[in-house]
Parts: C-alpha cells; structure tokens; sequence
C-alpha cells in the first residue's frame, strides 16, 4: 500500500507559520526549514514554494480567511499548529502509518549518506557541480572554488577532492582506469548516472538553489 503524496487543507497552517517566519514572505525552495517541512509534510519543496506564492497574493477566500485570523496573532497560529501535529496520526503519525510505503523523492537527497555521515547526495550534486566548473589540475585542496564549496559544507577540502577525483574515475571523457577503493564510489556513481543527461546549466542552476539548504 501507498501512501500518495496529497495535499491537504491542514497542511495551510505550518505553511502559513513558515511563510510569516523572520523574514516574512516566500521561503527560499531548498532553505533548510522548507526541506524540513516538505519532509514531514512527504511534499516537494517546490509546492510548498507554490503554496506560499498563493500565501503571498491571497489567492483564495480560503486563505484570506487564514491570513485575517493568524497574521497578526502568531501565538494563536502556533497553537493551532502545535495541535494539528498531535493530532496526525492521533499523536503519533509515524506509528499510524507503520507499514504503509511512502512516496520519496527529495527526502532522499537531504540523508546523510552511510558511507560518510559528513555528506549527503546534495553535497554530491554541488560537488559534481563544481567539477564541472574546473579542470582536473585545479581539482585539488589548494583551489579557492574548493576551499569554498568545503566551507559551505562543513567538511575539509581534502574531502571535497575525493570525491571530486571519483568523478574523474566516472567520466567517460577522461577514460581513466584507475581502480578506486573509495566507500564513496557507488554514491558518486548514483549521482554521476543522474545527472549524466543533464544540461550543465540545468546542473547549475540546481546546485545554485541547494547552496540555501547549507546556508541555512
């Protein structure tokens, strides 16, 4: 059995308490908060992103009314949120949905990975990103493009340059056939075949909006 990934109307409440957080208005798509609300919420950020654009121009008289009850109460909305999440799956919404398979699709992106608990498969995708950007013999700890990706993901370069090699091993331009022995080589490789297709731009542009879930 499935669970569908259905939008529901409670789900205006913790949208609205997010959308009038500092600073009030449209969240950033991959903001850290947005990622953590679509997770709980099993709904794409870019939905929610949707739903605060609806938010921000009181598209319906729905919410209108929402906007007229909680917007200049926010203790009256958190309460009404906090009571909401106890009442999902009668206070205990994983326990009601044991069992029951759920829809992924970006939750998975933002998982530490086992492999290495410092990254997750959006820090794999910057780093593809940057690699896109550099020539293997910039690819190296030294380079300020790494020295700053490493930064904003809170791992040293070094780390950074792993992986950055693994996906030299993964090119099919470069036809490297060094072995590596590298628990990161599979995950890399997952994201390698992911974004192979992909335009670099496209890449780019995704990576751009994955940097606001590390700078958050």
């Amino acid at each position: 059995m499935t669970k569908a990934n259905v939008w529901q109307d409670e789900y205006w409440l913790p949208v609205l308490q997010l959308f009038l957080s500092k600073p009030i208005g449209v969240k950033p798509t991959y903001s850290h908060a947005m990622v953590a609300l679509g997770s709980e919420l099993h709904v794409h950020p870019q939905i929610l992103k949707a739903r605060m654009e609806q938010i921000a121009s009181l598209s319906t008289p729905r919410l209108e009314r929402y906007w007229k009850q909680y917007s200049e109460n926010p203790h009256r909305l958190a309460r009404a949120v906090r009571l909401w999440r106890e009442m999902r799956g009668f206070g205990a919404a994983d326990a009601f949905y044991e069992g029951v398979a759920i829809q992924e699709s970006f939750e998975k992106d933002f998982r530490p990975l086992e492999e290495n608990q410092q990254l997750t498969p959006a820090a794999l995708i910057l780093t593809l990103d940057l690699y896109f950007r550099l020539v293997p013999s910039t690819m190296v700890a030294e380079t300020p493009e790494v020295v700053e990706l490493g930064r904003l993901l809170k791992v040293k370069p070094k780390l950074i340059c792993e992986i950055l090699h693994i996906f030299q091993l993964c090119d099919p331009y470069l036809n490297r056939n060094e072995i590596s022995l590298s628990p990161l080589l599979l995950p890399c490789q997952n994201i390698w075949q992911r974004f192979s297709e992909s335009q670099t731009e496209q890449l780019a542009a995704f990576a751009n909006e994955l940097k606001d879930y590390f700078k958050s």
